[in-house]
């Protein structure tokens, strides 16, 4: 069975192609400046060199239509014709309360979204975009939803409840909601299959830590606590998101800055996080490089960060009464090999221990904890668009 995965943003599309008799890639792409000047997409067949196509994509639906010739290309496509696409899997940011699932998409499904785009109003409106632009070129194929938050969605009341008046959480849904729940599913699966262990006997903290990044604790299974919260605000220090912080900061900066509430907020999004304490990057290798040079704001950013990372594994530690992993993901946690040593240090008395060793790798399945170490440490390379996959599968298996 052959799967189409795409994930649309706002002026972006990125696809893949898997063969999931064997969980095989079989082509990849990313179409770029949709709706503006200068669209591209970039698609690669596995094993073969990119092919690279830039004409006008006024919208979604051309973006579409050029990633479904390049798929049925002679030279360069998968497929033959787009028949042998047996279902198309979509990222979807937020569900809200609505599916706690990848469910297939229906058009009550689309008007559920069409509700929750007031809680994620830069991401639903692409996503149902590209939900629409499938549905109209591949009328008869199986569309299936797949949603960041709904893995997040085992989470208790006094879990996922903010204490303010409750009739706001009645009117607006305000609560937590948690996203990268793909990545967070996946990877919990793969340490208890790398532990040779069922799952449901497992408590695992899985720690997502890239350019945006959160942390969940996983209990038997399921998600019980994650950082982020209404928004991928809350939480871990990121990039240039400030990750959690008093609210009372937002109106103190708008009343002596003379900016508004949104103002702030944008500022909170776009120019905090460790780009906005070191005043230099929000990569962390330029990071890196710039406290090897001696840059104390970038040195401290980076001990921020990890400090923050290591106070959610305490907390999930106390909240499942435990662990028995904790796994690392995402763009830092797969490749920085210092601040996951940052993270583990000092945790001997929680049984959290790194072999230095073992750490040494990049982007690789790998225990790195010591053989003596009570919490088994893993680097696990996430795989969204396989989990997208897998759930596609699961749903039109059953139609």
């Amino acid at each position: 069975m052959k799967v189409l995965v795409v994930n649309c943003g706002s002026s972006s599309l990125k696809y893949q192609v898997l063969e999931m008799d064997n969980s095989t890639l079989l082509a990849k792409g990313l179409v770029e400046r949709i709706g503006l000047d200068g669209s591209v997409m970039k698609h690669e067949k596995i094993g073969m060199d990119k092919y690279i196509v830039e004409a006008p994509m006024k919208n979604h639906k051309d973006a579409i239509g050029y990633v479904l010739k390049a798929l049925t290309d002679k030279e360069h496509g998968v497929v033959s014709s787009m028949d042998e696409i047996s279902a198309v899997g979509h990222r979807v940011v937020h569900a809200g309360e609505k599916y706690a699932g990848s469910v297939l998409i229906t058009e009550d499904v689309m008007n559920a979204l069409e509700e929750c785009i007031d809680l994620a109003p830069l991401h639903n409106p692409p996503n149902i975009l590209g939900i629409r632009a499938c549905q109209e070129l591949m009328p008869n194929t199986p569309m299936v939803g797949v949603f960041d938050t709904a893995f997040h969605q085992t989470m208790k009341p006094e879990t996922f409840l903010y204490a303010i008046p409750y009739e706001y959480y009645e009117k607006y849904k305000i609560r937590k909601y948690g996203f990268h729940g793909t990545s967070h599913k996946y990877v919990s699966m793969r340490a208890a299959a790398l532990l040779d262990k069922d799952i449901k006997d497992l408590k695992i903290v899985t720690c997502h830590l890239g350019n945006g990044a959160s942390c969940a604790a996983v209990k038997h299974g399921v998600c019980i606590d994650t950082s982020m919260g209404f928004t991928p605000l809350d939480g871990l220090i990121m990039g240039t998101r400030s990750g959690g912080i008093d609210p009372a900061v937002i109106t103190f900066i708008s009343e002596k800055e003379g900016i508004t509430a949104d103002e702030v907020i944008n500022i909170l999004n776009k120019k905090s996080g460790v780009a906005g304490i070191s005043g230099v990057s929000s990569d962390f290798r330029d990071l890196a490089e710039a406290e090897a040079q001696g840059n104390e704001r970038a040195a401290l950013a980076l001990k921020m960060f990890a400090w923050r990372v290591k106070y959610y594994i305490g907390a999930y530690m106390a909240e499942m009464n435990g662990a028995d992993a904790i796994v690392f993901t995402a763009g830092i946690g797969e490749n920085d090999i210092d601040m996951r040593k940052q993270i583990c240090s000092d945790l001997d008395g929680l049984g959290i221990e790194l072999d230095e060793e073992k750490n040494n790798v990049r982007g690789e399945e790998r225990i790195v904890s010591k053989d003596s170490s009570k919490v088994k440490i893993l680097v696990i390379p996430t795989n969204e668009e396989l989990m997208i996959a897998q759930d596609t599968v699961e749903i039109v298996s059953n139609l």
